[in-house]
Formats: C-alpha cells, sequence, structure tokens
C-alpha cells in the first residue's frame, strides 16, 4: 500500500483549469521531485494536498485514509507538512518558538496547568525547547535559537521554515522550492540537509524544484506536470531525456 495516493485530482478556477487528472503515487520513505515549467500547477497542486484549496474533482489517501477536501490543521495532523515558495515564518518570534510552534502536535498540557504555571506545564516546555534545540542543531539553527527568525539570513530562514515543518512531526513533508534564493554552496548543504532528514526521521519528502540537476542528484522518482496534467513520471534518467519533458520544461 503507498503512503500517498493521489487519483485524478483536479480543480478549475474560473475557466482554467489549474490541475487536472493529476494522479501521483508516493511510496514511504523515498525522496520524489515534482517538476515543470513556470506555471505548470506545481503549486496549486501542493495546495490541493495540503487543503488550502478544495479540489473539485479526484481524491487524496494518506495510509488509505480519505483526507481530500479536509482543513490544512487536519490534514497536518494527519501527517502532512509543507513549507512555501514566500518564506512563511513567525517574524517576530525567536527561531526556537518557531519550532516549538510545530511540536505543538505532538506535546499537550491543559489551558489550566498553562495558566496556573503548574509542574506539567514546565516539564512539557522542557521537553519541547530539547526537541526543538535536537531539530535545530541537525539544521546548524541551534547557535541562533535565541535569534528572531526575522533577522536570520535568508537562506537560514529557507532552513528554518523546514525545521519547523519537520517539527510537526509528518509522514509526508512537502517542499515547494527550498533552494529558491541560494546560491550554489547554500544549495549544496541544503540538499545534504534534506537527504539527512528524509534518513534520520523516516520521512518521505515530495519537493518542487527548477534546478534539474538539483532534483535528479537527489530525487528517486519525478513527476512533470506542464499545463495542470501530468506530462511523465519515473526515474530520473528516463525522466529528463524524454522528448516532451525537453520539449515542455527546457524549451528545445
Amino acid at each position: 500500500m503507498a503512503m500517498l495516493s493521489v487519483n485524478n485530482l483536479g480543480i478549475s478556477f474560473g475557466g482554467l483549469r489549474a490541475v487536472d487528472s493529476f494522479n501521483i503515487t508516493i511510496e514511504k520513505g523515498e525522496l520524489y521531485g515534482l517538476i515543470g515549467p513556470n506555471g505548470a500547477g506545481k503549486t496549486t497542486a501542493f495546495n490541493l494536498l495540503t487543503g488550502v484549496y478544495k479540489p473539485d474533482t479526484g481524491r487524496v489517501l494518506l495510509d488509505d485514509v480519505n483526507i481530500t477536501g479536509l482543513s490544512t490543521i487536519e490534514i497536518n495532523k494527519a501527517g502532512v507538512a509543507r513549507t512555501f515558495q514566500n518564506i512563511r515564518l513567525f517574524r517576530n518570534m525567536s527561531v526556537l518558538d518557531n519550532v516549538k510552534i510545530g511540536l505543538h502536535n505532538n506535546y499537550k498540557y491543559s489551558t489550566t496547568s498553562g495558566i496556573l504555571r503548574l509542574p506539567t506545564f514546565f516539564k512539557t516546555e522542557r521537553q519541547m525547547n530539547e526537541s526543538a534545540f535536537d531539530i535545530l542543531k541537525v539544521f546548524g539553527l541551534d547557535k541562533e535559537a535565541n535569534f528572531l527568525s526575522a533577522n536570520l539570513p535568508y537562506g537560514k530562514q529557507r532552513k528554518l521554515e523546514i525545521a519547523r515543518a519537520l517539527a510537526t512531526n509528518p509522514k509526508l513533508l512537502l517542499l515547494d522550492e527550498p533552494a529558491a534564493g541560494m546560491n550554489p554552496a547554500e544549495t549544496d548543504e541544503l540538499m545534504e540537509t534534506i537527504t539527512l532528514i528524509r534518513n534520520k526521521y523516516n520521512v518521505t519528502i515530495l519537493l518542487i524544484e527548477h534546478d534539474m540537476k538539483l532534483v535528479a542528484g537527489i530525487c528517486e522518482k519525478i513527476f512533470v506536470l506542464n499545463f495542470g496534467q501530468q506530462l511523465a513520471n519515473g526515474l530520473p534518467s528516463d525522466v529528463l531525456n524524454n522528448p516532451e519533458v525537453i520539449k515542455a520544461y527546457l524549451g528545445e
């Protein structure tokens, strides 16, 4: 049984069919890429998978459970987390507190214990701090734990957004252009980190990227969208040598 099974997913905006008959099957523990030209529907597909948009056709199964049309919070609690093309951090909160926001899926204490500052509150806060620091160390952000997230350099803000998503303990992590705006050295480091977290946390990853070499270098399988429809899927070597993909994606 596949971890994620997407069948004939689609959505229209007015008269435009933004995503049409999108099908994807993702196995547990794998690292997949989703590529395509600008406007191909990649981010719209992510929005459908995470409840930002509700599809008008198709369904999404996560571990054989139908999550189609659920809210973003419900889908996150079911085990799907994501990042965005445009970084979305709590900019006036610390780096540590951004990650702790993600941890609230896994740590609970009552309102009463929080208001009265009972021992259970402090115990949970201590556990959350320890867990958040462990995640920050993986991303090399532990020394900036008390910085305002808005004061981090751009590349580290990208990393922090992934760290916060990972803190929700997802089964499936969706990364929307995680290397956008990074220099080559930062990109190489980030790709090593993505491979590390896949192995360390046993999380399945689907990433959108425009850098073909980057995707081919770390992904086991690639899906290609064009004009909202799936154009190809398969091993990186097969997809990147597909004449239709070359024509649509590279403009050759």
